[in-house]
């Protein structure tokens, strides 16, 4: 049985955890990004139907080009970074899950249901956004998610050659800089936001 995670844990997952707007002059390597990636494709998703598509932007090329689809200071944050990554999803997802998800014909579930596709898509992709984020906070990085982007802009520089691939939203990654965070916005109580019924 799981046992709660040490307050450590928690703090570095949650409690201290903070969106980073800089970061420090301190590499993130490759191995880093498959490791996130390896932690992250654990989450769940609907049917393991896991429509996240990534493009890891790590060259000033890449992460130029993901810039200038951006706008206010986003593309200032992007180019500082050490990567930049673009979390996609595929409205096609339902073409795979005859072996990801083997237990039953999920594929027709979607076929010929393109509003019920999009909406999977976008949730189970923004799912696993999120623990792409948190995959980073337990391997030690920071993150700053953003959706201050042009879409389209974003699904023709990087996904042309996909076309069943859109955008949802982009962040950074690297060594968080302390002195570019910003003061802790407000984290309401239980009772603000919370029923039991």
């Amino acid at each position: 049985m799981a046992q709660p995670l040490a307050d450590v844990a928690l703090d570095q997952l949650f409690r201290t955890a903070r969106t980073a707007n800089g970061y420090l002059d301190r590499p993130v390597a490759s191995t880093q990004l498959d490791a996130i990636w390896e932690l992250m494709k654990m989450g769940p998703t609907s049917a393991n139907c896991l429509p996240a598509r990534l493009v890891w932007c790590v060259t000033d090329e890449a992460k130029g080009k993901l810039a200038a689809c951006s706008g206010g200071a986003n593309p200032a944050k992007i180019i500082a970074a050490p990567v930049a990554v673009i979390i996609g999803m595929d409205m096609q997802f339902h073409e795979q899950l005859p072996w990801l998800f083997p237990h039953a014909d999920a594929r027709s579930w979607f076929s010929g249901n393109d509003a019920l596709r999009e909406a999977t898509a976008f949730r189970n992709s923004s799912l696993q956004g999120a623990y792409l984020i948190m995959a980073a906070r337990a391997l030690g990085l920071d993150t700053g998610p953003m959706s201050g982007f042009d879409n389209a802009a974003v699904d023709t520089a990087f996904f042309a050659d996909q076309p069943t691939v859109r955008s949802n939203f982009i962040s950074t990654l690297g060594y968080g800089d302390p002195a570019t965070i910003f003061e802790r916005s407000p984290r309401p109580g239980f009772e603000t936001f919370n029923r039991i019924v």
